[in-house]
C-alpha cells in the first residue's frame, strides 16, 4: 500500500485523535484543580423539572433532524415511510455525531437503509449533501440571528471585537441566507456536475428548513441551557451562539463525539459561570444527546441486520 493509500486510509482518524490529543490537553490546562466532589455537587444541583426539560429537548432535537432526511427525500421526490425514516435518522445521527468524520460515517449508514427502499447511490449522495446544506443553512441562520441580537457574542472568543462588527457580521450571515431564499424564490437555473443535478429546492421546501435546521439546533443547545444554573447565567441566545460554535469546531474536528473540543469552547466561552456548573451542564448534554442515542442506535442496526438476514434466507 502506497503512502498515498495509507493517508487516504488513516488520515482522518489520525486527525481526530490529535484533535483529541490537543483539546484535552488545553481542556486539562483550564480545569486543573477542578475538584471531582465540585462536579458531583453540579450535578446534584439540577432539578428534577429542568432534567425533564432537557430530555423533552433531547427528543425535540433528533425528531428536527429526522426533518432533515424527509425533506431530502421529498426533494428527490422518493416516498418512504415515516417510521422508517425516523429510525434511519436517528441512527445515521446518533452513531456519526459519536465516531466522528460524520458525513462520511452517515453517508454509509444512510447507503445501507436507503439503498433496501431503493434509492440509487446518486440519490443518497444527494441526500446526505442536503441533510448537511440544511444543517449549515441552519447554523448560518442562527449565528447571524445571535450576532445581531447579542453582539457581544463575537468578543467572547475575539478579544477586543466591537459590538458593532459583530453586529455587521451578523446582518451580512442574514443577507446570504435571504440570497438562497431569493434564489429559490426566483428559480434560478440548477448546478449540473457531469450526472448531478443541483437544483433549487421549491419555495415551500425552502421555508421548512428555515424551520427544521434552526429548530434542531435551538433543542440541542436547549439542553445544555437547562442544565446550567441560573446562578451567571448569561442567558439562552448566548449559550446558543457559543453552541453553535462549540458543535461546529467539534463536526469539524473529525474528533469521535467532538471529545474535549466542545468543552474547551464552552468553558472559555462562559467565562462568568463557575467551570463545575459549565461542564455538569455539558456531560448531561453528551449523556442526552450522543451517549444514551448512542447506546440505542447499535440496537436498532443489530435488529435491522437481523432482519434483512432473514429476509435474504
Amino acid at each position: 500500500m502506497g503512502d498515498e493509500a495509507i493517508i487516504r486510509k488513516y488520515g482522518w482518524s489520525v486527525l481526530g485523535l490529535a484533535v483529541v490529543a490537543i483539546s484535552v490537553w488545553f481542556l486539562y490546562k483550564e480545569l486543573r484543580g477542578l475538584s471531582l466532589d465540585a462536579l458531583g455537587d453540579s450535578l446534584k444541583a439540577i432539578s428534577a423539572m429542568h432534567w425533564c426539560l432537557a430530555v423533552l429537548s433531547a427528543l425535540g432535537a433528533y425528531v428536527a433532524l429526522a426533518g432533515y432526511d424527509a425533506l431530502a427525500l421529498g426533494y428527490l421526490g422518493r416516498r418512504v415511510n415515516g417510521w422508517f425514516i425516523m429510525l434511519t435518522s436517528f441512527t445515521t445521527y446518533a452513531l456519526s455525531h459519536n465516531l466522528g468524520a460524520s458525513v462520511f460515517s452517515g453517508s454509509v449508514i444512510r447507503y445501507r437503509a436507503y439503498s433496501s427502499k431503493g434509492l440509487s447511490a446518486i440519490q443518497i449522495g444527494q441526500l446526505v449533501a442536503f441533510c448537511s446544506f440544511t444543517f449549515a443553512f441552519g447554523t448560518i441562520l442562527l449565528s447571524g440571528i445571535t450576532l445581531v441580537l447579542e453582539p457581544s457574542l463575537g468578543e467572547r472568543f475575539i478579544e477586543g471585537l466591537s459590538p458593532e462588527v459583530s453586529r455587521g457580521a451578523g446582518i451580512a450571515v442574514l443577507l446570504l441566507t435571504a440570497a438562497y431564499v431569493y434564489g429559490s424564490w426566483r428559480g434560478f437555473r440548477p448546478l449540473v456536475l457531469g450526472p448531478i443535478r443541483i437544483a433549487y429546492p421549491n419555495l415551500r421546501t425552502v421555508m421548512l428548513q428555515l424551520i427544521i435546521g434552526p429548530a434542531e439546533l435551538i433543542a440541542a443547545a436547549a439542553i445544555i441551557y437547562f442544565a446550567l444554573p441560573a446562578a451567571g447565567n448569561p442567558g439562552f441566545f448566548i449559550v446558543l451562539g457559543i453552541f453553535l460554535m462549540s458543535f461546529s469546531a467539534a463536526l469539524l474536528s473529525t474528533a469521535p463525539g467532538g471529545l474535549g473540543v466542545l468543552e474547551l469552547v464552552f468553558v472559555n466561552g462562559l467565562p462568568e459561570m463557575d467551570k463545575p456548573d459549565v461542564l455538569a451542564a455539558l456531560i448531561v448534554f453528551r449523556l442526552l444527546y450522543l451517549i444514551i442515542p448512542f447506546a440505542l442506535s447499535l440496537i436498532v442496526v443489530l435488529v435491522f441486520e437481523k432482519r434483512s438476514l432473514s429476509a435474504g434466507r
